[in-house]
C-alpha cells in the first residue's frame, strides 16, 4: 500500500510538472499596446521599447517598420526620426492607438522586447489656455467690426482697426495651428523603437539614458532657477535702493553722535 502510495505521488507529480511546461510553452509572448485617454481625459501618450534582435536583421526590421508606417498598414502614422548606426537604430513615430501592437510586433519579429515605458502628458491646461484666448479674440474682432461699422468713424481709427484686425487674424491662425497639433497628439500615441543587437552590453545604454536624463533635469533646474530669478529681480531692484538710502542714513546718525 504504501508503494502504490508512493507511486501515485509521482506520477501525479510528472503530470503538474508536464502540464506547467506546457502552459510556459504557448504563452503569448509580451507586447505593447497602445493607449487612448478617457472620456474628458486630454493625455498624450508615449511609449520607448528596447527591440533586441540579431545584429543582422536591424536593418531589415528597422526598413519594415518604416515602409508599415508610410503605408499606413496599422493606421494614420508618420515617421518623425530615424537615426542609425553600426548594428544600433532607432525609429521614432507617431500612429493612431489601435496600430501600436502590430506595429511593435513586426518590429520586434525574430527578436524580442526589453525594456519599456509608457508616459503620458497631461494637455488639459494648455489646451484650456488656446480655447480661452480664442473666444477672447473673437469677442474682440467682433467689438472692432462694430467699431468699423460706424458711420461717423474717422479715418486714422479706421486704419489701425484694420491693423489690428490683421494682427489678431494672424494669431488666430497661430492658435488654430496649435490646436490642431494638440489633438493630433491626444488622438496619436508617440512611439520610440530603439533596435539593439542581442546580447550586446547595455551598460553604454545605461550611462547613455542616465546622462540624458541629467541634461533633463539640469535643464528643468536652470529654467526653474531663471524663473526664480526673474520673479525676484524687480524686488531686488527695488531693494538695492532702499539699501543704499538705509546706509546713507545710518551713517549720517553715526556721524552725529560722534
Amino acid at each position: 500500500m504504501y508503494a502504490r502510495r508512493v507511486l501515485f505521488m509521482v506520477l501525479l507529480l510528472v503530470f503538474a510538472l508536464s502540464g506547467c511546461s506546457k502552459k510556459m510553452e504557448v504563452a503569448p509572448p509580451a507586447t505593447l499596446t497602445g493607449e487612448q485617454g478617457k472620456a474628458g481625459a486630454m493625455l498624450a501618450y508615449e511609449h520607448r521599447l528596447s527591440l533586441q534582435l540579431p545584429a543582422d536583421a536591424i536593418a531589415p526590421r528597422l526598413a519594415a517598420t518604416r515602409s508599415a508606417c508610410e503605408s499606413a498598414q496599422f493606421g494614420a502614422c508618420n515617421v518623425l526620426r530615424i537615426e542609425q548606426s553600426k548594428n544600433r537604430a532607432e525609429l521614432v513615430l507617431r500612429i493612431v492607438p489601435a496600430g501600436v501592437e502590430p506595429l511593435v510586433a513586426l518590429a520586434a519579429q525574430g527578436g524580442e522586447i526589453g525594456e519599456r515605458e509608457t508616459s503620458a502628458e497631461d494637455l488639459a491646461q494648455v489646451i484650456s489656455d488656446n480655447h480661452r484666448e480664442r473666444e477672447q479674440l473673437q469677442a474682440h474682432t467682433q467689438h472692432l467690426s462694430e467699431l468699423a461699422a460706424r458711420r461717423d468713424i474717422a479715418v486714422a481709427d479706421l486704419i489701425a482697426i484694420s491693423r489690428e484686425q490683421a494682427n489678431i487674424d494672424s494669431r488666430m491662425q497661430e492658435l488654430e495651428l496649435g490646436a490642431a497639433v494638440m489633438q493630433h497628439r491626444l488622438d496619436t500615441n508617440k512611439v520610440t523603437l530603439s533596435f539593439t543587437p542581442v546580447g550586446a552590453d547595455n551598460r553604454s545604454a545605461r550611462v547613455s539614458g542616465s546622462f540624458s536624463r541629467w541634461m533633463d533635469r539640469l535643464t528643468d533646474g536652470i529654467a526653474d532657477a531663471l524663473d526664480m530669478f526673474g520673479y525676484g529681480l524687480p524686488f531686488l531692484l527695488l531693494a538695492f535702493p532702499l539699501l543704499l538710502l538705509w546706509r546713507w542714513l545710518w551713517r549720517k546718525v553715526v556721524s552725529r553722535r560722534s
